[in-house]
């Protein structure tokens, strides 16, 4: 008997010492990310224009890094909090992660190399390494010149003084498959709009379409077959809301859709009312920042909308307010 104690003894110890060094291997050898490049962004007048207007109306950049107010349709950013983070996200039993101050108060000191390698490639200044609510694997896919335009108007924002945000608080295995995902990143080219299919698809990807209206499973997958075929859950609102099938199935999904129907329900959000929702309305509330992709040109959404015409559809009817009344 004391023989075989201390032979399985023996064997809880290797499995230990085993687990110890694989989880001291995870947290050393990732991310796997190269250094910061040496760069400086031109900040030309033309280049902030145009990320203006994909940080306020594309990519969502101050949608994820400020507060929002819940009170309103479409929760848009409190101006007093403009960049500067501390926006939570849940992720259900998998954890919740926060956004970080994006001002100059927060990413001042940082160069624009340590900035462009966060936004592309997933890895803090520290070279810790960012979940992916922060959509790098979207970023890193866009052109150079576009990426460069978002960090050169995020530099303009005004410095505002915010606490840390706490430590994502992520469950086992997600907290280390996480420290696997950042890596190396390769710019894509905007293509010309001319290529209506392929600009639009360029869009959608930039937008982060598919992040929010592709349903994931308890660790934070994309369900198989399922893109773009809505159903995700977000409790941002204070609600439970579901996301929107946007694939082209008819019964279920945008295939009825005109592009007119598709643009306009965008517009009619471009002049926000600023009206106090009602607690009935808040129910239906939408995590989906629709007022600030309101401003996106016509002939964008229109591309955004012949990609997704091309889409597989899938049928899936979604109950997106499970909580109104």
């Amino acid at each position: 008997m004391k023989t075989l104690l201390k032979i399985v003894g023996g064997l809880v110890l290797l499995l230990v010492a085993v687990a110890a060094c694989g989880y001291g291997y995870m947290m050393f050898a990732y991310p796997k990310v190269p250094a910061p490049a040496t760069v400086t962004v031109d900040a030309s007048p033309e280049r902030i224009a145009r990320g203006e207007y994909l940080t306020n109306h594309v990519v969502g950049c101050t949608a994820c890094h400020s507060l929002r107010d819940w009170t309103k349709f479409s929760g848009p950013p409190k101006p007093e909090t403009l960049g500067a983070g501390g926006q939570e996200f849940s992720l259900g039993p998998a954890g919740v992660v926060f956004s970080k101050n994006i001002t100059p108060a927060g990413i001042g000191s940082w160069t624009d190399g340590e900035v462009l390698r966060a936004m592309t490639q997933g890895a803090s200044k520290d070279g810790s390494p960012l979940f992916p609510v922060m959509p790098y694997p979207h970023y890193g896919s866009m052109s150079e010149d576009d990426v460069h335009a978002v960090l050169a108007y995020i530099r303009t924002l005004k410095a505002i003084e915010s606490p840390a945000p706490p430590k994502p608080k992520l469950s086992f295995p997600l907290n280390l498959i996480a420290r696997t995902i950042p890596g190396p990143n390769t710019y894509g080219t905007r293509p010309s709009p001319s290529d209506k299919v392929a600009y639009g698809k360029y869009m959608v990807n930039a937008a982060l379409c598919s992040d929010c209206h592709t349903p994931i499973d308890d660790q934070g997958t994309p369900l198989p077959g399922m893109d773009f075929a809505g159903g995700m859950e977000i409790l941002e609102t204070g609600y439970r809301v579901r996301t929107a099938n946007i694939t082209p199935d008819a019964n279920t999904g945008i295939g009825s859709w005109t592009e007119q129907q598709f643009i306009d329900k965008f517009k009619a959000f471009e002049t926000p009312t600023n009206a106090t929702l009602a607690e009935n309305e808040r129910a239906q509330n939408t995590p989906m920042p629709i007022a600030m992709y309101a401003g996106m040109t016509r002939e964008d959404l229109s591309a955004m909308y012949a990609y997704l015409r091309t889409l597989k559809p899938v049928t899936n009817r979604v109950e997106k307010f499970p909580d109104a009344k």
